[in-house]
């Protein structure tokens, strides 16, 4: 059997993800087959795989740090929320429905197979396999049929190497903490700590080390410095959004809303990253002024933007408004743009429908086979690789032959019209 490592966090945010990206490249980069694995993944940010299926965005950045193709069983269940009680299901790279919480829960039991099977394929063609867990092995009330962190730690077993994040503060009482709830075994499969995103002399943190030490009688691995860079690589769920959302200034702003559930909002960052961009998150949506983009474009028959923020969008569109500008509209967003949003079927919600902004002469229907597949293309000189990821179809004059969901590198974007 391939060796494999698991990193699970004091809490959400912790950098997991970062991490083992960079182990996989690092491990990637001395000769090793390395993949990497997320047994449960709750996010709205996903991807497209080699092999048609969907998956985390995370675990499609951490296959590119390993130099693989992405594939399915390297996350084999995401939930994709779209309400507070409720998330779209994917396994193994395909939508199952969508269950409320209970549901989900009533049936861990039967995708830890799953979850089990994705993980011996990847050991089967890997040297090393590094998984991440999701949220923290302390939220003991999730414990019991957990495929997420110690449950699968202990199933496939697999030792545990547990991060705690200094940026947040309160790191030696968040790993003493996370010892102290845990039961004795799910402790005993934890091999020892990682300071994270630490600022300043390391060497001031030495008597920490020693106090978690002390106290659980984990050793400590060592002290990740603060990795600045590490903003501009996408992120996995909108948690970070609270921090990014603080304006900053530029010869052109770009402003979207922080609408409910935002799915992909790091397809913006080529923009965000660009040289003299300024960048602003609204989380009221009636104090936005241009675009938009986000999942469940047509929530529960209501208009999925204000009046007042359709009316600044409209005068953006019209040129009504002083300061010139340009509307964007993405995947989700694009299709706000048009006239209508129907899902006769449910698919995001109760059956209905939803007017658009009505700028655009366009239709969307959603449908309940999600379209899943990689593309390519050119804007202008600069190539690109992306997917569709969508249930929508839509249909108009203006429309055009696909709705893609680009990710293109930052190096190549342009700020569309200076």
């Amino acid at each position: 059997m391939s060796a494999a490592l698991m990193l699970q966090g004091t809490g959400s945010d912790v950098g997991k993800s970062v991490l083992v990206a960079g182990l996989c490249r690092l491990f990637a980069n001395r000769g090793l087959q390395v993949r990497p694995f997320k047994p449960q993944n709750m996010s709205n940010n996903a991807a497209v795989t080699a092999d048609g299926g969907e998956i985390g965005r995370a675990q499609a950045l951490q296959a590119l740090a390993c130099r693989v193709a992405a594939c399915v069983h390297m996350n084999p269940v995401l939930l994709k929320p779209q309400s507070d009680t409720g998330a779209q299901i994917v396994v193994q790279g395909r939508v199952q429905g969508t269950w409320r919480a209970g549901d989900y829960a009533a049936r861990k039991p039967d995708l830890l197979a799953r979850v089990l099977e994705s993980f011996a394929r990847l050991r089967a063609d890997a040297d090393l396999v590094i998984v991440e867990g999701a949220g923290s092995p302390a939220e003991t009330n999730l414990r019991a049929d957990d495929i997420a962190n110690m449950g699968f730690a202990r199933a496939a077993n697999v030792p545990v190497l547990l991060v705690g994040d200094i940026d947040r503060g309160g790191v030696i009482a968040s790993l003493v903490g996370t010892h102290a709830v845990l039961d004795p075994l799910d402790r005993a499969q934890v091999r020892g700590f990682l300071i994270n995103k630490f600022r300043g002399d390391i060497g001031l943190f030495d008597a920490g080390l020693d106090a978690i030490t002390r106290h659980t009688g984990w050793p400590g691995f060592g002290v990740v410095p603060w990795l600045a860079d590490a903003a501009r690589l996408p992120a996995e769920d909108a948690v970070v959004l609270e921090r990014t959302a603080k304006p900053s200034d530029g010869a052109v702003t770009v402003v979207c809303p922080m609408l409910p559930r935002i799915a992909n909002f790091d397809d913006l960052d080529p923009l965000r990253q660009q040289p003299g961009c300024g960048w602003c998150l609204r989380r009221r949506a009636d104090r936005c002024r241009p675009p938009t983009g986000s999942s469940c474009p047509a929530p529960r028959r209501r208009s999925p933007i204000s009046r007042s923020c359709a009316r600044r969008v409209g005068h953006r569109h019209s040129g009504a408004c002083p300061s010139r500008g340009f509307v964007l509209g993405l995947c989700g967003g694009y299709q706000m743009l048009g006239q209508r949003i129907a899902d006769p079927d449910g698919i995001e919600g109760p059956p209905g429908e939803a007017a658009g902004l009505g700028l655009l002469d366009v239709e969307t229907v959603l449908a309940p086979h999600k379209v899943l597949r990689r593309t390519s293309g050119m804007i202008g000189n600069a190539p690109f690789q992306g997917y569709e990821i969508h249930c929508g179809r839509t249909t108009g004059r203006t429309a055009p032959p696909h709705c893609y969901n680009l990710q293109v590198a930052a190096r190549t974007a342009r700020c569309a019209g200076g």
